[in-house]
């Protein structure tokens, strides 16, 4: 896939639908996309850098409340029904909606900077149900300041940026890493200690809708 020459061919549309198709849960490259278009505005000034950020910003809400809907609407009804067959009952489905309620805000703003969560943060805030509101809020503003530093700073930087990408999307992914298997390693140590907390703040069984 030549990100270079759908950018030159498509222009703002192309920044939009990348980095929209990659929040709604499809793996894209739209950050590579929005970083390639900073950096093709600021050496040849055929886009205006302030129409590309705007484009990610709208690519980026958009794409990520479509995720968060098959989420709600999809992810939660195939889990209920299906999710003990893959060691994925009502227990640990309420640790993740508890999870979200309590500290979803900040996966959603932070995920938006790494690549593994920019992907799916939204479909996860929908699948455990997080409040709609509250994760519009959190995804704006992370897709607001992420679209404007990547943007700018893109366009600023030029080419040097578009080739530090993959070190810095490579440094993000490894410290994605390691914090999700943190996370694991402490929810195994404290599994059951986690399912009465979650059972507490969610007694009986979940809705299946």
């Amino acid at each position: 896939m030549n990100v270079h020459h759908l950018l030159t061919t498509y222009g703002y549309a192309a920044v939009f639908v990348f980095v929209g198709i990659e929040s709604l849960g499809i793996p894209l490259p739209g950050e590579t996309m929005l970083i390639t278009a900073g950096a093709y505005a600021g050496s040849t000034h055929k886009l205006s850098v302030w129409g590309i950020v705007a484009a990610s910003i709208a690519g980026a809400i958009i794409g990520d409340n479509i995720g968060f809907w098959i989420g709600d609407k999809g992810g939660y009804r195939l889990l209920h029904r299906y999710g003990r067959y893959i060691r994925f009952d009502e227990p640990k489905m309420k640790i993740g909606r508890y999870i979200f309620d309590r500290h979803g805000p900040k996966v959603v703003f932070f995920g938006r900077f790494v690549s593994v969560l920019r992907t799916y943060a939204a479909f996860l805030a929908g699948t455990n149900r997080m409040s709609w509101r509250k994760f519009l809020i959190f995804n704006a503003a992370g897709g607001v300041i992420w679209s404007a530093i990547y943007g700018f700073v893109a366009y600023g930087a030029g080419h040097t940026l578009h080739r530090l990408s993959g070190t810095i999307n490579l440094v993000l992914g490894i410290v994605a890493v390691i914090a999700i298997a943190t996370a694991f390693v402490v929810m195994r140590r404290h599994i059951k200690k986690l399912e009465a907390t979650a059972e507490a703040a969610y007694p009986g069984p979940l809705p299946a809708e």
